[in-house]
């Protein structure tokens, strides 16, 4: 499995423009100081085209994110000095997520390989819905010098940082090529773009099949023809249970961190449920709902049914598939039509227009 639950912002959608990207609305910019903190990054390392997480226990990957083996490094919520501040009054608490949460170069080879086998080409025009701090987004333009990346969401806040810590890092052509903005998904209005992205199971947070058959739609018409949505789902006996399962990281910090998924409360009668990430540290101190995601837990035949009723001619889910010699997930997600009663699972919804 490869990924994990809640996006750094599960609100609805921003406008905060980067230099070079026309603006219909507020801007925020980056300051002349905020470009020299924030040196160009060469793009991530990645194993090859294609390449997938390390499979990992199936019932800590539905919130794992991250791939296996990566050496524990400083990280930019780290500190090589000693401070008597505890840690969790110290550290940043979007840097944990990227490095808890985020599979980012995995989720983007998945969306740029699957669109490419569906239309016969490479997409160039992207939306990340949810966008949190544009983690997702800056990976795309880093794929190609054609990519353009828009993130939306409400959050301001977040998307600050993003603009700063994350889009301020990229080379300062791809930079022009990001546009975030602080808008409502159900109404943001931008150019057609060919892939939409609603990933960690944000669009959740629409509670009923009005509000979601809504957000379906509007998706639907921003996307140009032959545009494609791309989501995740998780689900298994596990996802209706009320429990705390706890994973060490290892890179980020120095001496790694634990994050904490907590499952507070689920309602059978309405589906909703209340989530937290918690991040605890090796000096004792913890940063206690560090997010916090309320939203309701639907079901895949429900989400399938609704985009068809949105209009998408067809969806499609993507199943993981199984090593042999250890029964867990093997990274690789397949169109699938029938799926195992796994206890805990995380699958990709493709919907063509």
């Amino acid at each position: 499995m490869s990924r994990t639950l809640s996006r750094a912002s599960v609100a609805d959608a921003v406008r905060v423009e980067i230099p070079g990207v026309p603006s219909r609305g507020a801007t925020l910019r980056l300051t002349a100081s905020d470009e020299r903190a924030n040196a160009p990054d060469a793009a991530p390392k990645r194993s090859g085209a294609g390449a997938k997480p390390k499979p990992v226990d199936k019932k800590a990957a539905k919130k794992t994110g991250k791939k296996a083996g990566k050496k524990a490094g400083k990280g930019r919520g780290s500190s090589s000095r000693k401070d008597a501040t505890p840690m969790a009054a110290r550290l940043d608490r979007h840097v944990l997520y990227e490095h808890s949460v985020q599979a980012v170069e995995s989720e983007i080879d998945f969306v740029d390989d699957t669109f490419k086998d569906l239309r016969g080409r490479r997409a160039r025009t992207l939306r990340e819905d949810f966008c949190g701090t544009a983690n997702t987004s800056c990976e795309w333009v880093r794929r190609r010098p054609t990519n353009v990346a828009i993130g939306v969401d409400l959050d301001a806040e977040v998307l600050a940082w993003g603009a700063r810590h994350n889009v301020g890092r990229l080379k300062p052509a791809a930079r022009k090529r990001v546009s975030l903005r602080e808008e409502n998904v159900l109404t943001v209005n931008t150019e057609p773009v060919d892939a939409v992205l609603a990933m960690n199971f944000s669009y959740w947070i629409f509670k009923t099949r009005d509000q979601l058959r809504e957000y379906f739609r509007s998706v639907r018409d921003s996307l140009a023809p032959g545009g494609v949505f791309f989501m995740d789902c998780y689900g298994g006996s596990e996802a209706h249970k009320e429990v705390r399962e706890k994973r060490k990281i290892e890179e980020g910090v120095r001496g790694g961190f634990t994050y904490v998924w907590d499952q507070s409360r689920y309602d059978p009668i309405s589906g909703e449920m209340q989530c937290y990430i918690h991040f605890h540290f090796s000096d004792g101190s913890k940063m206690n709902r560090a997010f916090s995601y309320n939203w309701r837990l639907w079901s895949l035949p429900e989400i399938r049914e609704l985009l068809a009723e949105a209009g998408f001619v067809r969806s499609t889910v993507y199943w993981e598939g199984t090593e042999e010699d250890t029964g867990e997930g093997d990274g690789e997600f397949v169109p699938a039509e029938r799926g195992d009663a796994d206890p805990a699972w995380i699958c990709y919804i493709v919907a063509e227009k």
